[in-house]
């Protein structure tokens, strides 16, 4: 996806190109973690599909659930949900920030090589 450091940098226009497709990804990625988080939460823990998006976004941002859980295998899945969602936000902020350090790293490299 990305350009190797002995080819030129792209286009300003590539590079916004690129970094919309990160964001697209990144939110899909998002959502979909949240969609997993309240259908656990309304088919196991018998919340309303706003409660569930609510606890999952929640839970995803580290704010934890807003509700009472007293299922002790709910509670379990809950507590993998919390750890999978921490990998998917840390996931999302690389995939969001890897076109930008990218360009800074291969920027730099180019004004190196120019020094020589």
């Amino acid at each position: 996806m990305f350009e190797h450091y002995r080819q030129p940098l792209i286009s300003r226009s590539a590079f916004f190109k690129r970094m919309l497709i990160c964001i697209i990804i990144s939110l899909a990625l998002l959502f979909f973690t949240t969609f997993i988080g309240a259908s656990v939460l309304h088919y196991l823990g018998g919340f309303s599909w706003i409660d569930g998006i609510l606890n999952a976004v929640s839970i995803m941002m580290g704010v934890g659930i807003i509700g009472m859980l007293d299922d002790p295998i709910l509670k379990l899945t809950i507590s993998f949900y919390a750890i999978f969602s921490g990998i998917v936000f840390f996931t999302v902020l690389m995939i969001l920030f890897a076109p930008l350090v990218h360009r800074f790293l291969h920027r730099f490299h180019l004004d190196v090589e120019k020094n020589k």
